[in-house]
This record gives C-alpha cells, structure tokens and sequence, in this order.
C-alpha cells in the first residue's frame, strides 16, 4: 500500500513558475513508477509527466515539453514537478499516481495509487 500527498499548488501568474511536491509512504518508493496528472473543470484527467523507476526515464506529454520537469528524490520518498512559464490552460487540479510498471505510464487507468490532489490556479 502506497499513500500519496501532493502539496505546492496555489495562484500563480502567467508566465510564473511553481514546484508540486509529491511525498510517498512506504519502503519501495524507488521501484514505482510515478506520474502527474491534472484534470481542469469539465475535462477528462490527463497525462502531464511520468518518472520510471530510480528516474531511469522521464516522459512528458507536449503540453508539457520545455516548461515542465518531473525529477524524484527516492531518499525523500518524494516525487516533484516544475512547472515554469505557467499558462491560464495549465489550471487544473493536479494529482500524483504511483504504480508497478513502467508501461502505459501515460494512462491512469494503469495507475494504483492516487494522491489527493492540489489546486494550481494560473491567471492571466
């Protein structure tokens, strides 16, 4: 069982930068897969940024190349996404997933673990 927390989220301007900290339980942070994932008001969740284990691979979806960065911290049991050049599309409710395998990192249907959520609010 892995328990997720996500914290960082908050209103921001455009063209401002934040990092989202997701902090893990358990004692085999390191062999999990983890992701990132927002869903704004009236859209499906979608993929952001995946980090396979010990951040062997990093992926991003294209919204998401150049701004953001998913790096890890498996001492810490801590999972981070910097989001920098934040845009008004980029609110939305972001959530931190954890899961077995590396593939499929991009579907949450794939995923086991979910965090709560946090709110990032960008205004223009």
């Amino acid at each position: 069982q892995v328990q997720l927390v996500e914290s960082g989220g908050r209103l921001v301007q455009a063209g401002g930068s934040l990092r989202l900290s997701c902090a893990a339980s358990g004692r085999t942070f390191s062999s999990y897969t983890m992701g990132w994932f927002r869903q704004a008001p009236g859209k499906e969740r979608e993929f952001v940024a995946a980090s396979t284990r010990s951040s062997s691979n990093t992926y991003y979806a294209d919204s998401a190349k150049g701004r953001f960065t998913i790096s890890r911290a498996n001492a810490k049991n801590t999972v981070y996404l910097q989001m920098n050049s934040l845009k008004p599309e980029d609110t939305a409710v972001y959530y931190c997933a954890a899961k077995d395998y590396s593939s499929r990192y991009y579907d949450d249907n794939a995923y086991d673990y979910w965090g709560q959520g946090t709110q990032v609010t960008v205004s223009s």
